[in-house]
């Protein structure tokens, strides 16, 4: 779902920027009043495990793919505030870095999966958590995988209100086309999520102790230590796999016939290192594909992390007694 700057008009990427430059900034402040210094490197390990989750699609009928977008889950486990500024790290660094998804087009790509997902996504999933009368945990994992198949269809829905405002293509054509290839990529999301929880409550049930805070009973370096470790082995080893066929967004352009203006308009892009993922200068496609992976999970991580840091008050100094 990462729009490319040619998709868009100036009009609308100027207007999805101002609104997304809004909603972090509303995050922004809730991290900075709530977020504990100690809990800044989780944010972190949350920016390295969705990039690395995002490089491993996982095909759907009809040859398209879709991978997890994660807003939900980090949602869940540290907040939406936390959410919002992890996934707009992932994005800038997918974006710079990779050249996945526009510059002009970032604000548009950071509402839509950074905002409208986690967000639209979290509070469904408070509501359909309240209104289950199951076992804790077992109401976790269900609100929780419908709430990530609802936050993808969402997003696919503002996405395609972007390109009817563009003129790209009408919205009643763009609306159904968008929603239902992500209806199906959507259940994708719900049972990683799903089960990403189920593993979580199983494991460490402590950490979906509801009682606390978002975030407020998450601590300690070997869970971040052990989480990049296992964040850049997914992208060292399972995301050079991935199944290569096109995803929503690129499926969607390519049957309503505006894939074409990639190469008809202007775009703000800059060349990027790795570009598709991949480091240019290694022949290996497999071996290229693994090391650009492990190089943006490192990035993401540092990201989250120092924009967390920067953002955080620091802890005072404890006083002697």
């Amino acid at each position: 779902m990462h729009l490319p700057d040619a998709f868009l008009d100036g009009r609308t990427t100027l207007l999805a920027a101002g609104v997304a430059a809004a909603g972090m900034g509303i995050a922004l402040r809730q991290v900075k009043a709530s977020l504990q210094p100690r809990q800044v490197p989780l944010l972190g390990l949350a920016g390295a495990f969705v990039f690395a989750a995002q490089m491993v699609n996982f095909p759907v009928p009809g040859g398209t793919s879709g991978h997890l977008l994660g807003g939900v889950l980090t949602a869940i486990l540290l907040g939406p505030a936390a959410a919002v500024l992890v996934i707009s790290c992932v994005l800038i660094v997918q974006c710079l870095m990779f050249a996945d998804g526009g510059l002009l087009a970032l604000g548009a790509n950071v509402f839509n999966m950074g905002i409208v997902s986690v967000c639209g996504g979290y509070a469904t999933y408070r509501l359909v958590k309240n209104l289950i009368p199951a076992n804790p945990h077992r109401s976790i994992v269900f609100a929780a995988a419908f709430a990530g198949w609802f936050g993808t269809v969402l997003a696919s829905v503002t996405c395609a209100g972007q390109l009817a405002f563009s003129n790209t293509a009408p919205w009643n054509v763009t609306f159904p086309a968008m929603a239902n290839i992500h209806m199906l990529i959507g259940v994708g999301e719900g049972l990683a999520t799903g089960l990403i929880l189920l593993a979580i409550a199983r494991a460490r049930p402590e950490l979906l102790d509801e009682t606390l805070e978002p975030g407020t009973n998450h601590s300690g370096s070997p869970v971040v230590g052990l989480g990049l470790l296992v964040s850049v082995g997914l992208a060292l080893f399972v995301a050079p796999f991935a199944c290569p066929w096109p995803d929503g967004l690129e499926k969607v352009a390519q049957q309503l016939g505006f894939a074409n203006l990639l190469t008809t308009r202007l775009t703000g892009n800059i060349p990027a290192p790795m570009p598709d993922y991949r480091l240019p200068w290694v022949g290996s496609a497999t071996i290229a594909t693994a090391l650009a992976g492990a190089c943006g999970t490192l990035l993401a991580f540092f990201a989250a992390y120092m924009f967390a840091r920067a953002v955080v008050p620091s802890a005072p100094p404890a006083q002697k007694g």
